[in-house]
């Protein structure tokens, strides 16, 4: 049973979520929250697999609930996906980097709302249809010279070149199409390459791929 926690300061946000999730057989909402504080109360206290975390909140935003939650070592299984208003949230792009495993706007559909909580329980990244490129290419424009690519010398010559896929927003059906392989050994090489360096998820790989200079701006196909 896959656990979540709702923090959204509209509670009719709160109950159209409830409803949809708590009607799936393998989906239970664990708890709600109103605020950033008392989601990071509800997060420590019931340890849930998922928190659907709204950006704008009182006392504490979602952003910096996000990044407490994802720097806390006792919390690290736990998954965040932001919920906001807009694709292009000036926050999204911070978001991504302080650990949230993606985001979806709150008018998305039932079925991706549904898919998203499955897939970043299963440790991929969950971005709005049409999103990633976009978020990528912020990225892109704030990128300053890149970090020293030491980190890229654990990986391998392939799992190099998947990262550098994964960097320019390719999903991993897209990279089997492209490496002319089956989309379970994308999966396998994207997997590893984030265990051998420590990212969280896919989203923190594209960052990864920037910082590291493997990716460079002007890179997206």
């Amino acid at each position: 049973m896959i656990r979540v926690l709702l923090a959204d300061d509209q509670s009719l946000v709160r109950a159209g979520f409830k409803a949809l999730l708590d009607a799936q057989p393998d989906i239970e909402v664990a708890g709600e929250a109103a605020d950033g504080e008392e989601a990071l109360r509800e997060v420590r206290e019931l340890q849930p697999d998922v928190v659907l975390m709204d950006i704008r909140m009182p006392l504490l935003d979602g952003l910096s609930a996000t990044r407490r939650i994802t720097g806390s070592a006792e919390l690290k299984d736990v998954k965040v996906v932001m919920l906001t208003t807009f694709e292009l949230d000036e926050y999204v792009f911070e978001a991504i980097r302080s650990g949230a495993s993606g985001f979806l706007v709150k008018d998305t559909e039932p079925d991706e709302l549904l898919r998203a909580v499955r897939a970043v329980v299963e440790g991929d990244a969950l971005l709005s249809p049409g999103v990633t490129r976009r978020l990528i290419a912020e990225f892109a424009a704030r990128s300053k010279e890149p970090a020293a690519a030491d980190a890229l010398a654990r990986l391998t010559e392939r799992e190099r070149e998947v990262m550098a896929l994964v960097g320019i927003g390719l999903s991993n059906e897209e990279i089997a199409r492209r490496l002319v392989v089956s989309p379970l050994t994308a999966k396998t090489h994207v997997s590893r390459t984030m265990v051998k360096l420590g990212a969280r998820d896919r989203a923190q790989l594209v960052v990864l791929a920037y910082e590291s200079g493997l990716v460079r701006p002007g890179w997206l196909g």
